[in-house]
């Protein structure tokens, strides 16, 4: 059973609240969120936002928090292989009411359908927030290219 080792990211004013699942091994390794090169987070995010793409954990911390954005995962523990969210299991959620009272956060969105299929199924109900699904930054969704990715996030402004 791994244990999400990041932290969550938010502040007072942060506005909005991106969950992914739970960190690939290459983000547990950088200790920060979607640390593998491949991942397009960073890249569709900065387009998103009209901002320089960050590059280094300070930076990535300050360009979140300067666009109101909060960012943490689903879960909180797991068995996972690898990185692979399809193979999750035993999933335990993490607590978003520190955000929730520390923040105004006006819309809740998921990173990815295994995000949304456990965010819908667990913490929506303890929260009673929905969250709208967009697609997945991971390399893994090779099917949908940088720019569509830029275009599905734009909901997140």
């Amino acid at each position: 059973m791994l244990v999400h080792p990041i932290p969550p990211v938010y502040d007072a004013n942060s506005r909005i609240l991106i969950l992914g699942s739970f960190p690939s091994v290459k983000s547990r390794e950088q200790g920060f969120f979607y640390g593998h090169p491949q991942n397009r987070f960073w890249r569709v995010t900065a387009a998103v936002f009209g901002d320089a793409v960050p590059m280094t954990v300070p930076e990535r911390r300050a360009f979140l928090l300067r666009n109101g954005i909060a960012l943490w995962d689903v879960i909180a523990a797991c068995e996972i292989e690898g990185s692979s969210d399809a193979s999750i299991k035993n999933a335990a959620v993490n607590d978003l009411s520190p955000i929730l009272a520390a923040a105004s956060i006006r819309a809740v969105f998921v990173n990815g359908q295994t995000a949304a299929k456990l965010y819908h199924r667990y913490t929506e109900p303890l929260t009673g927030r929905p969250a709208v699904t967009l697609p997945s930054t991971s390399p893994a969704n090779a099917s949908w290219s940088l720019e569509r990715l830029t275009e599905a996030w734009r909901v997140i402004r």
